[in-house]
């Protein structure tokens, strides 16, 4: 009776999927783990500024933007197994260099363009592995899955950095910036090993293949909209450190922590909501909620209002990706789904690349205290995209 209980179990599609998404989790801890540590180690340890500090935090999301077509397109021919297996190979090398360039802090520059090296890796990795669990899960839940599988994948991701930022910053202050590395690597080798006794799944072969820049296109309106919302997120998961920094505040991990909890009760409690009221209904809601939780933040006096500010962050941005995302597969023939969700997938990456270097800027020159109102305006206007998206779908 109980193996045919934990049989049926196994066989159910939320478990299916969470033994496939898990993966994500592995590979999104080892970038979270260094998120909140690495522009104070840029900025307060080798010296540089924030500009430079939100240029080399952006390069793993330019790299990302650059193997997102070639991995959609490694997906679709030759399955997500490979994809996932060369993603964790990354992390482990990235956990390697995190040791070095942090040896060699007396040596500013070497240190910072090992980093550089680190983040491009870390670039690689991510872009691997982020379309390719899901893809994995997708095809082994069946298509009728598709958004369970994104809620569920975004879940993974985004709980592995709410343990894996201040869980970084409490390492980095107790055992010392190696220990970072070493955890880097061997969650690197945890995942490679996951993967490696998974049956390697194949998508549809039957069917013209569209190019890729053709299913870019189809997906690009609902991709410009994930876009502007991801501005939100990468203002805060990458400056959140300095500005608690700027006002002498502590405890900057728990606003990460916080978002990422939020947003995984998003995922959790809203989860019906994309199939009943329409991915974009559910967008724009959401990017209203998102603009509120910045706003909170910009006029927050104190620790704990920024804390609740990016809570309500977090449950806004939570359902933005399924929704747009589901709306965007839709458009993709079934022979290219793993380029669909990569193509998609690369807004995200546009959104957090442009976002380090833009907000820095905006630090720099304006104020730090001027970079939530600015990532606000940036959600709102992804919300009028929705609107936009709406009202066409309406004609």
């Amino acid at each position: 009776m109980r193996n045919s209980a934990l049989l049926v179990l196994k066989e159910k599609p939320t478990f299916i999927i969470a033994n496939y998404v898990v993966l994500t989790f592995y590979g999104y801890f080892t970038i979270g783990l260094t998120l909140a540590v690495l522009p104070i180690f840029i900025t307060q340890t080798l010296g540089y500024n924030t500009v430079i500090a939100g240029a080399i935090i952006s390069l793993q999301y330019v790299m990302t933007f650059i193997m997102r077509a070639y991995a959609g397109h490694l997906v679709d021919t030759k399955g997500p197994k490979r994809a996932v297996i060369i993603s964790m190979s990354c992390f482990i090398l990235v956990g390697l260099l995190l040791l070095l360039a942090f040896a060699l802090k007396d040596s500013p520059l070497v240190s910072l363009a090992i980093l550089a090296i680190s983040r491009l890796i870390t670039g690689c990795g991510e872009g691997m592995v982020g379309a390719s669990p899901v893809n994995w899960a997708m095809l082994r839940a069946g298509d009728e899955h598709t958004a369970t599988a994104i809620s569920y994948n975004g879940i993974a991701n985004y709980s592995s950095m709410a343990i894996g930022a201040p869980l970084g910053v409490w390492l980095s202050g107790h055992l010392g910036n190696w220990s970072l590395g070493f955890i880097t690597s061997f969650m690197g080798i945890i995942g490679l090993c996951a993967a490696w006794v998974k049956p390697a799944l194949m998508g549809k072969s039957d069917g013209r293949k569209q190019p890729f820049f053709q299913v870019l296109r189809l997906v690009s309106p609902f991709g410009s909209g994930l876009a502007l919302a991801g501005i939100g997120f990468g203002t805060l998961s990458t400056f959140i450190t300095l500005y608690f920094a700027y006002h002498h505040w502590d405890h900057a991990a728990s606003c990460i922590t916080a978002f990422s909890l939020f947003f995984i009760f998003g995922r959790l409690a809203f989860s019906n909501a994309i199939s009943k009221h329409g991915g974009i209904q559910v967008a724009i809601v959401s990017m209203l909620v998102e603009c509120m939780g910045l706003l909170i933040i910009w006029f927050a006096p104190e620790v704990n209002m920024v804390i609740f500010g990016a809570s309500l962050t977090g449950l806004g941005f939570a359902l933005v990706f399924p929704a747009l995302g589901v709306e965007a597969v839709k458009r993709a023939p079934a022979a290219n789904q793993g380029a669909a969700l990569g193509a998609y997938g690369l807004f995200i990456d546009i959104s957090l690349g442009v976002a380090g270097p833009l907000i820095g800027f905006v630090a720099k020159y304006v104020g730090l205290t001027a970079i939530f109102p600015f990532s606000a305006l940036m959600v709102f206007t992804g919300l009028i995209v929705c609107l936009m998206l709406r009202r066409r779908a309406a004609k």
